[in-house]
């Protein structure tokens, strides 16, 4: 804290009595572009720190140190930028800062790698390099790649949901879902093209493509099954006839027999219960009348 206090003093001075920066205290340091960055909260990783001092120049170097048994952060790393003038700004602007409850210590220092110890450190230029190298290979093969596809003709998929982009309205509702469901087609489709496979077809209509040979086939058939409908009723007729007018009056009389058998078979089916009961006393008191009447009968012959 009072390492800040004095960098504060100090700028604080050169301010007030108007000193070039030829004769500031940050002249002492122009032969090293490192920064000591110190009193960093422990969450924060290299990119956050990246994040933080990349607004006062580019950083080329970072080494956050950190525990070797458990690999958390220690609290403090060294930074280095791509002009010198920046760690200037850095110590400045950023030194005396308050993060995540903590308060930054930023100073110049002259930061040595340690021959006999690997560095720890993330070195940004080789990393910037790889990361044009693999855009430069990714924009090479989306080249490649458009360049086939201009090479081969457009999918029926294709050109639909260009057409669909294109022509249908901008105010529909639905216009979204369409495209994303023809999006989908289309993804299906190359995907069919790519393991050469060809383009399921449609079995819609599959009538209207037969040969003529199939057409004449079927007429055919069904000619036959006319003439095999057509001599059945002929048949038919010819019995019709043949039968006499006795057999067609008994046969008549067999099926009105039948008729009379099915309705009182029907009949005897809709009788419920309480219709049976009150037949069978109905019939036992005729009874009971026609032996009360024998009685009389008798007795009065006898007198």
């Amino acid at each position: 804290m009072n390492s800040i206090r004095a960098i504060q003093e100090l700028n604080k001075r050169e301010l007030e009595n108007g000193v070039s920066t030829e004769a500031s205290w940050h002249a002492d340091y122009r032969d090293t572009a490192y920064i000591y960055i110190g009193g960093l909260p422990f969450e924060l990783s290299e990119g956050d720190i990246i994040t933080i001092f990349s607004q006062f120049g580019e950083p080329t170097y970072i080494n956050l140190v950190r525990d070797k048994e458990t690999g958390k952060s220690r609290g403090f790393a060294f930074l280095k930028y791509e002009d010198q003038r920046s760690t200037d700004l850095a110590v400045d602007n950023l030194g005396g800062t308050v993060i995540m409850g903590r308060t930054l210590k930023v100073d110049h220092t002259r930061y040595k790698k340690k021959d006999d110890q690997p560095d720890e450190g993330v070195d940004l230029t080789e990393e910037a390099k790889q990361i044009e190298e693999d855009g430069d290979e990714g924009r090479r093969k989306r080249r490649r790649t458009s360049e086939s596809e201009e090479a081969r003709p457009m999918l029926k998929e294709e050109q639909e949901l260009a057409r669909l982009i294109q022509e249908h309205d901008e105010e529909d509702p639905m216009k979204a879902f369409l495209v994303q469901e023809k999006k989908e087609e289309v993804a299906l489709a190359l995907t069919r093209v790519k393991d050469g496979k060809r383009p399921e077809k449609s079995h819609k209509h599959r009538h209207h493509h037969r040969s003529r040979r199939e057409k004449d086939e079927d007429e055919v058939e069904g000619s036959r099954h006319s003439s095999y409908r057509k001599e059945r009723w002929e048949r038919k007729r010819s019995r019709s006839r043949e039968t006499s007018p006795v057999d067609a009056g008994s046969s008549s009389r067999r099926k009105r027999q039948d008729g009379d058998d099915r309705a009182e078979e029907y009949k005897s089916r809709r009788r419920s219960p309480r219709r049976d009961s009150w037949e069978r006393d109905t019939t036992r008191q005729r009874r009971r009348d026609d032996s009360r009447n024998d009685y009389h009968r008798r007795s009065r012959r006898d007198s």
